[in-house]
Parts: structure tokens; sequence; C-alpha cells
């Protein structure tokens, strides 16, 4: 079989395209140079591999040979893996919203040779249909319109290219105060189904950032419906068809507004900011549904999801045998088969399995139904019959890219599971990860890499990398007291800003400074299914402040938020994460334990801590508080009658020490 030059490639999504007959060329400069030598215009489209339409598009045209020698003849055609290339996916995602057009993948985007958007697109199917044109029409229309017409093309570049400059800018500051942030969280409150739990109506996403942002103002406050808006969502996603009951794992989102019917993928980031959700709340509620789910959803992770000798691959794929959630759904006589009458009876009862499916003559296996309470312990050896019958079938495609934004945000997420369950080996994992991240994945300058996949990491970092990678240094700084995370910390909130810092208008950029191939640095501030890039640095750069005590961490975090605190008022749902950076310098809360790393009575406080249910709240062990730097509160604390000793600061000031873990988590505890 013919292959293109996709072929050389390592990204997963790129080489399913390497035998299309299209004549793909990765992004790159010899892709630009290309187009600019043949005075083409450039088709540039992004997806990535668990992408179900991004699979529909590629076998209805891209492996079509009639359109793919359209393609050929007309354009110069150039696949970008948006998990690889975040920046550019991010910059044309922008670009066809302000062209009135929804985002999302695949994404079709007309460029000029000079690589700046003219027209775009999603999916388009190969004949007319959903109201769609054909996708040869569309391409010889806007071939036709690129050499015919050239005026337009120049004043819809230029017309794209000013709004995207002026996006790109900082709006600015405007005063905040926690009267502020928490009239945000109940505005937030009139956007929730308090039936159903998540925002309202379909599709359902998640939405772990503003969940958290909630329930951190709940702990604050003691409002009740923001601790419903939290916990009714958690239960439902637990219990829904959005999450793998046989397998662990939580889908993308559910197609409908009851969580029955996902988006069949899985993808690093969900799980690892729902595991961090559920983590927080579980120590406030003591749910055994949240525990089991942890439990479950960690247990997926590292028996299926490592990958590069031991961080994290970035999806799951949402089809097998060309079907979508084909791996996950079951028939009602495939069940019967494997379980006897009564277990299947009760089993049926309890997960909704119909004689006649209840999705498309299929089963998805949920328990958000008047027959799905209470207990399933007694189920567990027929879930694992189930299991061991569905990992014979053909599984979803894996897409092993190691991304080290998404392992970062999973590694926190671990390292907080870790502390929380007492569970040494969860911690362990995530420091091999964060290993994979430090030794494989430096670039020959000493900055990180963005990706690593079969080996090769040549991918540069954007801001999101540096954020999370921050957060996962402190996350393990906190947790095991080993100064070389925190001196990795340092470091990279450093380079990062050096690199992405906006010296004219404030906040970080998406891309570094020397990146050569992007037409418009694009700088986040809006949170989507992840927390922003500007909003993560920003709680990464006042956590390193809580660490360290030195100023110049807390100057910078306050310079972010200032850059974009003014159209917090009219975006809070999508700025919860700056405003949870804004939280962690108005009110910090520092806690520190002085004594032994090994001493009995200390590590009877950490575990207090570790159960308490806080807002953020920075973690500090050290052996003698003289090793504190002298900006920090706690700076020289010692132990009391030669006893470990915690120490509850809030702002400047430390309340006396404490030594009795229940009296400690007592205090916590208090408003």
């Amino acid at each position: 079989m013919s292959h293109n030059r996709l072929a050389a490639e390592t990204s997963p999504y790129l080489l399913q395209h390497a035998h299309n007959p299209v004549h793909w060329w990765a992004w790159g400069p010899d892709a630009l140079a290309e187009a600019r030598r043949s005075n083409k215009p450039i088709l540039l489209s992004v997806g990535y591999s668990a992408c179900h339409w991004c699979h529909v598009m590629a076998h209805e045209s891209f492996e079509d040979s009639g359109i793919a020698g359209l393609m050929n003849d007309l354009f110069v055609n150039i696949k970008v893996d948006r998990e690889e290339r975040p920046d550019l996916d991010a910059l044309y995602q922008n670009a066809l919203a302000l062209m009135g057009q929804h985002g999302g993948w695949p994404l079709t985007m007309f460029l000029t040779p000079e690589a700046e958007p003219f027209w775009g697109g999603t999916y388009f199917p190969a004949t007319s249909r959903y109201g769609r044109a054909a996708f040869p029409d569309v391409l010889e229309g806007i071939s036709h319109t690129f050499h015919k017409d050239p005026d337009k093309v120049r004043h819809n570049v230029g017309r794209i290219r000013g709004a995207l400059e002026q996006m790109a800018r900082s709006p600015g500051p405007m005063e905040l105060d926690m009267e502020v942030v928490e009239m945000g969280a109940t505005q937030c409150l009139r956007l929730i189904d308090f039936e159903d739990g998540g925002t309202a109506g379909a599709p359902k996403f998640p939405q772990p950032g503003l969940f958290r942002f909630l329930w951190h103002s709940y702990l604050r406050t003691g409002n009740s419906s923001l601790r419903d808006a939290v916990t009714v969502t958690l239960d439902h996603i637990c219990q829904g068809g959005i999450y793998d009951h046989l397998g662990g794992g939580f889908m993308r989102y559910s197609t409908d507004e009851y969580w029955l019917v996902p988006h069949f993928e899985k993808m690093l980031y969900d799980n690892a900011q729902l595991l961090s959700l559920l983590t927080k709340a579980w120590k406030h509620t003591g749910s055994s549904l949240y525990r089991t789910r942890i439990f479950e959803t960690v247990g997926w992770l590292l028996r299926d999801m490592t990958a590069e000798g031991g961080a994290f691959a970035a999806a799951l794929d949402a089809d097998s045998d060309g079907e979508e959630g084909l791996f996950y759904t079951w028939t009602a006589e495939e069940i019967s088969a494997l379980l006897d009458i009564e277990t299947a009876t009760t089993f049926g009862h309890l997960y909704d399995v119909r004689a006649h499916g209840n999705w498309e003559g299929r089963t998805i296996l949920h328990r958000n139904h008047p027959k799905g309470g209470g207990d399933d312990g007694g189920l567990a050896e027929a879930k694992a019959v189930l299991l061991a019958q569905r990992d014979k079938r053909v599984w979803p495609g894996r897409d092993g890219k190691v991304l080290a934004d998404w392992n970062a945000m999973m590694i926190a997420a671990l390292a907080e599971a870790a502390l929380a369950f007492d569970r040494p080996d969860w911690l362990a994992a995530a420091e091999h990860a964060f290993e994979i991240i430090t030794t494989r994945m430096i670039r020959p300058d000493g900055r990180p890499a963005h990706s690593l996949c079969r080996g090769r990491a040549d991918t540069a970092a954007v801001l999101d990398d540096y954020a999370w990678a921050i957060l996962a240094a402190l996350a393990l700084h906190e947790t095991t007291t080993g100064p070389e995370y925190l001196q990795r910390a340092v470091a990279w909130a450093d380079q990062a800003h050096a690199h992405h810092w906006d010296q004219a208008g404030g906040g970080y950029f998406h891309s570094a400074d020397d990146a050569t191939d992007v037409v418009i640095r694009t700088k986040p501030s809006f949170d989507s299914a992840v927390p922003s890039g500007n909003g993560t640095m920003a709680e990464a750069l006042a956590r390193l402040w809580l660490a360290t005590g030195e100023d110049k961490w807390r100057d910078r975090a306050e310079a972010v938020i200032d850059a974009f605190a003014a159209a917090i008022p009219e975006q809070i749902p999508h700025m919860t994460s700056l405003l949870e950076a804004f939280t962690l310098l108005a009110e910090p809360l520092q806690v520190v334990i002085v004594g032994p790393l090994d001493d009995g009575n200390g590590l009877a406080l950490l575990r207090a801590f570790a159960a308490t249910p806080l807002p953020p709240a920075s973690l500090l062990r050290v052996e003698d508080g003289t090793a504190l730097p002298q900006g920090h509160p706690a700076h020289g604390k010692s132990l009391v009658d030669g006893r470990a000793a915690a120490y509850i600061c809030r702002g400047s000031t430390c309340r006396a020490p404490v030594t009795d873990p229940d009296r400690f988590a007592a205090l916590l505890s208090e408003k």
C-alpha cells in the first residue's frame, strides 16, 4: 500500500492518514514553503486520533481517490494533530469563530500561502447533506475565489487578522475582592440543572473546572446550593453512561441531558480533573460512590493508559471496528450467555439492560434510573467476567502520545488522591510519570517539550505545559518534600516568563517568543474543557509564592490577573481559573508541619490535613522552620516539647502551634 509524507511522523492521528491518496504534508517550514512556491492556497485539516467525525470525514473524503485528486490539484494539504499543536488549533479555531461559525473537529481551514486564514468550517460531507455543502464543491469554490477574486481573499484576511490581533490583547485590570468571587459563584448557579446535574440542556460536559470553583466557594461560605450543584452533578456522572462501569474511567461528554449516551472517547485531561474533584468532594462527603469511582479510575489509568515507560497516554478512541461505542455496549443476549440467570437478572435491573437495548438496539450500562441505586458489591465477580469478555473485543484505538500538560494534570491529581487515601503506590506512579517529563521531554535548549511519542520529543512546549508542570511539581513537593520538585517549579516559571510573557500588554502568550510558524500568538484566558493557560499559570505562580515566600511570584500572579480581570464580570463561568488564583492571593491558607519527616506524630498531623476538606491551601513539611524563607510566615517555627507541630497560617499570621491531630483537624475546619 502506498503512503504519503505522514508515514514519517510519530503522531497516531497523522499516521491514521499516512495511506490516504491525499498528498498530505505535516505542518512545518517545508509545507509552508511549498505553498508559497506553488502559489496554491493551503487546506489545513486539524483533528485528533479519538475524534469520531474526523474518522467520518477521512473515510468519506480523504480515502476517496477522486476527492483526493481534487485536493492535490488545487491545494497544499496540511494535516495537524491538535493535541501536538494546540497553539495552531487555538489560533484557527478563533479564526473560525470570527467567521460566525461554531468550532470543533475536524477543523477545515483555508489559508493563504502565508498561513493566514480566509475561510473555513468543520466537517464537510462528501455529498451535500445535513444542510452542508458537498466537500468537492467547497474545494472548487475556494480555489476559484483564491485565484479569480484575490481582493475578496485579501479583504477576509485583513478583517480576520485584525480581529485576531484584537483578541490577543489583554483587556486590562479591574478591582477584585472576595465579594466579587462569591457573587460570581452564586451567579453560576443559574446555569445548573439541579435535577440531573451539570449545566442545563444537552449536550452535557462534566466541566470539572467550573464545579471545582463552586465547591471551593461552598467550603468558604457554607452555601448549600453550591454544594448541591457539585454533588448532584458528580452523583449523576458517576452513575451515568458517561462512566465505564466495567473498566473504570470517564468518557468525554454526554450527548443527552441525562448522562446516558456518551461520546465514547476517553481523554486523559477529563479523567485527571474529575479524579481531583472527586477527591475533594469525598473528603467532605465521605461518599462511598466517589471513593469507588476514584479507585476504579486510577485502576483504569494504571492498567490501560501507561505509555513511554511510565507516563500516561493521551486518549482512547470512541470507535472500534468503525462503529462508535461498539466496544462498551452490550446486548441482553451477550450478558445472559456469560452470567447465570439470577445474576444476569440482578445485573440487568441494576444497569438498565433491556431486551432491545437503551441506545440504538444495544445497552449502555448505567445506573441513573429508579432501579439503579444500592450496592453492587455482590456483582463484582459478574463485572469481572464481563470485563474479561469485553477485553477480547477489538479495542478502540489508543493515542499513546505523552502530552506534558495533560500528564502534569494527572500527576497532580494522583498526588492529591494518594495523600487523601494514603496510597504510596499512586504517589510512586505520579513520581515516575514526572520523571519521564523531566528526563525524556527536555529539548536541547533546556526547555520542555510538549509531546513525546515513539521516543521523539521535538514539539515546543506551550504555556499550558509550563503551568501544569509547575502545579505537578508543587503537588509532589507537598507530598514528598523533595527539594528537586520545588527547584523544577522555579526553573519552569522563569522559563515561561522569559519566553511567553507579553511585556507590552501583560499576560502570557500560548506560543513562545521564538515560534516562527504561528502568524498570531494567541493569549488564552477563557476556560474550556481545561482551565485556560493564563488562569492555570496564575494559580501556579500563586502556589509558588506560598511555597517559597518570595514576593516576585506573587507579583507575577497578580500581573496575570490584572491583565484579564476587566473581562471577568461578563465571563465569570468561563474564567473561574483566574478567580481561583485570585482567592489564593486574597485569602492565603498555609499549613506547615514542622518535625522529622518520619516522625509518628508528624505523620498523624499529615493524615489529619489530608482528610480535612479545605478551600485551596498550601502544605509544607519541614524538619526545622528556619529552612523556610525569611518572608514565609512560618519562618523559624519549631517543634513543641520535642514533638512535631502544625502551624496554620492565614495571610501573614500563624496560629499557635498544635500537636494533637484531632485538635488540628478541628482548627482547620473553622471558617
